[in-house]
């Protein structure tokens, strides 16, 4: 496909990354406002029902919903389209697969809002993921699954935490003002957040390693872990603060993302403005 048939799918990028980062930006600021009233960070689930009660939390949860789904859809034709230029050969395939895993994990979340919009009033009360662990342990080969999925969910945290680490993601960002005075944020909300990653992928290790679907987890089981280590309540308040600077990162790739295969050739990267810098 040309750049102009493929074009219409950069409306549907940019409103997932926007619901993307309305999600993060909910679950840590509601996680620190919880610590500060002297109670726990949230997780995703709680956080999106705590904003069912707020005056504009319908609005918020409305928008998030069509995110979730815009995002599940961009997934999903950026890595049919190879839109991002990955490529055919085995890493390109592993990232496009990659695409597709993160496309179905905020569908999921795309659910819950949905359910908190229109369903009863027992949504968003705790995380469901130990039950549908468990059913899959049930299954043959049960917690081989389990501990594969692990595998790649830690794969992604890693993954995350390297390309903050190393400013992989300068090369798929526009260079403009904002971009270069925000980039500190913009790298430690990365780290944070496969940090966070690595963590519920852990949990899913520990529960095929101990068949105790009970200690699986997402997000809010990762910040209690967390919390059990030394200085934990620290390290907790410092990720949730990492977790804004994630949804600031969410919030510039809706504005400022380039897809190679439709974003025109004449743009520059953060990446390539910044080592000119350094020259």
């Amino acid at each position: 496909m040309t750049k102009d048939k493929l074009g219409w799918a950069i409306p549907l990028m940019r409103l997932g990354y926007a619901g993307k980062g309305l999600v993060y930006l909910a679950v840590a600021g509601i996680s620190l406002y919880s610590i500060w009233r002297g109670g726990q960070a949230q997780d995703t689930s709680s956080a999106l029902g705590w904003l069912e009660n707020t005056l504009w939390g319908g609005v918020t949860l409305f928008v998030i919903l069509l995110g979730m789904f815009a995002y599940a859809l961009w997934r999903v034709i950026d890595a049919a389209f190879d839109l991002e230029d990955y490529g055919s050969k085995a890493k390109g395939i592993v990232a496009r697969i990659g695409m597709l895993v993160t496309g179905a994990i905020h569908m999921g979340i795309g659910v819950l809002a949905f359910s908190l919009l229109f369903g009863g009033s027992d949504q968003g009360q705790g995380s469901s993921i130990p039950r549908y662990v468990g059913a899959v342990m049930q299954w043959p080969g049960g917690r081989w699954i389990i501990g594969i999925a692990a595998l790649l969910i830690i794969g992604a945290g890693i993954h995350y935490m390297k390309q903050g680490w190393t400013n992989e993601y300068r090369q798929q960002l526009q260079a403009n003002q904002f971009t270069t005075r925000w980039n500190p944020i913009l790298k430690a909300g990365l780290i944070a957040h496969g940090i966070v990653v690595g963590v519920v992928g852990l949990l899913f290790l520990f529960a095929a390693w101990r068949a105790n679907p009970q200690q699986a987890g997402g997000t809010g089981e990762a910040f209690s872990w967390l919390s059990g280590q030394v200085y934990g309540q620290i390290l907790v308040i410092g990720i949730c603060l990492g977790l804004v600077g994630f949804a600031v990162f969410c919030f510039v790739n809706a504005a400022y993302r380039i897809v190679p295969k439709v974003s025109g050739p004449d743009i520059q990267s953060l990446a390539s403005k910044l080592n000119s810098y350094s020259r």
